[in-house]
């Protein structure tokens, strides 16, 4: 392979990797949960890794994690999320919700980053004629001005447009301040500061 082939083939490498990503739509009522906790007769089911790609590396970059979350109260009487029921760590230590807006500036892809492909738009292809083994033409053709600008373009607004499902769901499943009613189950998203994946407990004041 000569270097022409070497730098192309890193080259392409480079601008897929690069790509903005598509964000898929978390339903928190439609997920298979594997971590249960109890207190007082009141269940939770929670489940972490719900990203995945540049919003998952995201995660791990900001020390925030993800949590899909579901509570279902079989106690006597109707409970609030975050007042009556609160969620802590094993060790009884509190577990602070991030509010939306943080959780959402944290994670979010940034549009603008993708104006660099805009340095691909002076690129020229250039192609040679030759005639009885003897070259007598060159001519360059301007491809730069529809990749730079078309690359940028496009993957600014696909950025944009993964970022506002996003944020979608977190205002539709946010589950702080929700009275969950005695015999009913309640689900969310959830954002908390945390480089790992530690156990979550339910505490029922």
């Amino acid at each position: 392979m000569n270097l022409k082939k070497i730098i192309l083939s890193l080259a392409v490498i480079t601008l897929l990797s690069s790509c903005a990503s598509g964000y898929k739509t978390i339903n928190p009522s439609n997920i298979n949960y594997y971590s249960t906790a109890t207190d007082k007769s009141v269940n939770l089911q929670y489940k972490y890794e719900l990203l995945d790609k540049k919003y998952k590396k995201k995660e791990v970059a900001r020390g925030v994690r993800l949590v899909a979350i579901k509570v279902t109260n079989n106690s006597n009487e109707d409970l609030v999320f975050g007042t009556d029921v609160n969620l802590t760590y094993d060790d009884g230590s509190k577990l602070y919700i991030m509010e939306n807006d943080k959780v959402y500036s944290s994670l979010k892809q940034s549009p603008a980053s993708y104006l660099w492909y805009l340095l691909l738009t002076p690129i020229n292809l250039y192609t040679n004629k030759s005639q009885n083994g003897f070259q007598t033409e060159t001519s360059s053709t301007p491809i730069g001005l529809l990749v730079g600008p078309g690359l940028a373009g496009g993957n600014m607004i696909a950025a944009s447009a993964a970022n506002k499902k996003f944020q979608q769901d977190l205002l539709d499943y946010d589950i702080n301040g929700v009275t969950i009613k005695k015999g009913e189950s309640v689900s969310g998203i959830i954002g908390i500061r945390s480089d790992g994946y530690n156990s979550i407990k339910i505490k029922v004041n």
